[in-house]
């Protein structure tokens, strides 16, 4: 049995989780460690606050887990922790036998047959083991007992359900002070007021919006002084948007991913109603950014070659700022063939890679043509999500260049559009005919991720 770090990270029920259990992945929190003789369980006593430490408790066949600790996040933070463990192998599990008390955790949750610990295992060991129970027949959960998990998974939604509407008026509250006191003092002082917000929308279980909170200072500062405060008006109104549609619609999965949590992986991949795309890809740009919860954002941008579907799809992953640069699959400009699954969504952009096919021969080098107009692929995303912060656009025939004061803009060849463009694009697209622009627009300004040159492909930052 064997789990990796990404696993852990998809196992996580939000960012301050994984955060936290970035922390706890350290020899000296830990005591007890140990595993199975077939690599199937692992457990470990971890340090906390009170005078005794808790016990902790997963099974790597299905990531089933166990912690004595009073959290009701599940998996808790301590749990991640022991996974981590063993995925970075920062400890070493010693193969030993059961406790008790995993074994008895294991009966529980398996049937009286998985109750007996190793200690009673069969002359041919744990794999005898393993084998004999996989051949028992499985015992069906008492109906009282379902019954009591789906009530108290009822009343923890419910609960958290609660205390996100709590914090969602705290911030309406928060927002209204900030245009009170002027957006010239909230400029001067962002870092530190939005902090504290963050702080009260973490507890109040919207991690989510925390962090989208959390990086409105560093948003803010990109900008211009002369374009801040319209940009802290428009920040600030989205963030309004975001928490009535939620107050309408707490159950819809596109707005509880931008307040509360994403789903998992398991769950995008198992909805029937979920969209999934056959087509021929181009890796346009890849952006790796630290924020400021000691996370990294990975995202990467794909271009849809094919006539159906999203023009755009983007791939998501965090992982802790302590676990290093990861390497990519990815390489800007390749092409491949693969499927697809797009999270729920009005405006279906997020997406996780089910299959990527072996490399095969791919379409000519020539970008479709933008479905919308250039005025309509601005305007209509905010139509479905008007909270939206980054919008993906496939520019049309135009240029870059800079103006005496050295302000970059993007230009349409008829000349009836022009856009401002981040500073740091690639300097040798300025002044240079470009077939198709892939670029994101912010609301202020584009992020140039590629474009087509009469001498081939560009990347945005090459």
């Amino acid at each position: 049995m064997a789990i990796d770090l990404k696993a852990v990270e998809q196992l996580a029920t939000d960012q301050s989780s994984l955060k936290a259990a970035a922390g706890l992945a350290k020899p000296a929190k830990w005591s007890g460690v140990g595993m199975s003789r077939d690599a199937a369980l692992i457990w470990g006593e971890c340090a906390g606050s009170g005078a005794n430490p808790y016990r902790v408790m997963a099974d790597l066949r299905d990531l089933g887990n166990k912690c004595t600790c009073p959290s009701r996040k599940f998996p808790c933070k301590h749990v991640l922790g022991l996974l981590w463990l063993n995925a970075e192998a920062v400890v070493p599990f010693t193969p030993a036998d059961t406790p008790a008390w995993v074994s008895d955790w294991l009966g529980r949750r398996r049937g009286p047959s998985a109750a007996k610990p190793a200690t009673n295992a069969p002359p041919g060991g744990d794999k005898d083991l393993g084998a004999a129970r996989a051949a028992e027949p499985e015992v069906a959960d008492d109906p009282k007992d379902v019954a009591r998990r789906e009530a108290q998974l009822a009343k923890r939604n419910e609960e958290t359900e609660r205390a996100i509407f709590d914090a969602l008026d705290a911030l309406d509250q928060w927002i209204g002070d900030q245009l009170r006191m002027g957006l010239s003092g909230f400029i001067d002082d962002a870092t530190a007021r939005c902090r504290r917000i963050a702080a009260r929308l973490v507890d109040g279980k919207a991690a989510v919006l925390a962090g989208r909170i959390d990086e409105l200072p560093s948003r803010l500062l990109a900008l211009s002084a002369g374009d801040r405060p319209r940009g802290a008006v428009v920040e600030l109104g989205k963030l309004v948007l975001l928490a009535r549609a939620f107050r309408a619609t707490p159950r819809n999965t596109a707005i509880r991913r931008a307040v509360a949590a994403s789903e998992t992986r398991e769950a995008v991949l198992a909805d029937p109603d979920a969209l999934r795309v056959d087509a021929d890809w181009e890796v346009l740009a890849e952006q790796v950014q630290t924020r400021r919860d000691g996370l990294v954002s990975q995202t990467t941008w794909l271009l849809n070659l094919a006539a159906a579907g999203p023009r755009f799809a983007m791939l998501l992953d965090f992982f802790p700022a302590s676990a290093g640069r990861r390497g990519s699959v990815f390489t800007p400009g390749e092409r491949f063939h693969g499927e697809l699954v797009f999270y729920p969504s009005a405006r279906p952009l997020r997406a996780l890679l089910v299959r990527r096919d072996a490399t095969h021969e791919m379409p000519p080098p020539a970008w479709p043509a933008p479905d919308d107009t250039l005025s309509d692929a601005l305007t209509r995303p905010l139509l479905a999500e008007p909270w939206v912060i980054d919008i993906p656009l496939l520019l049309p025939q135009g240029r870059i260049a800079r103006d005496a004061a050295g302000h970059t803009w993007w230009r349409s060849a008829d000349g009836l559009a022009t856009l401002p463009v981040a500073s740091e694009v690639n300097g040798i697209l300025c002044g240079t005919d470009l077939a198709r622009t892939a670029a994101i627009w912010s609301g202020n300004r584009l992020a140039i991720l590629a474009a087509q040159t009469p001498w081939g492909r560009i990347g945005g930052h090459d």
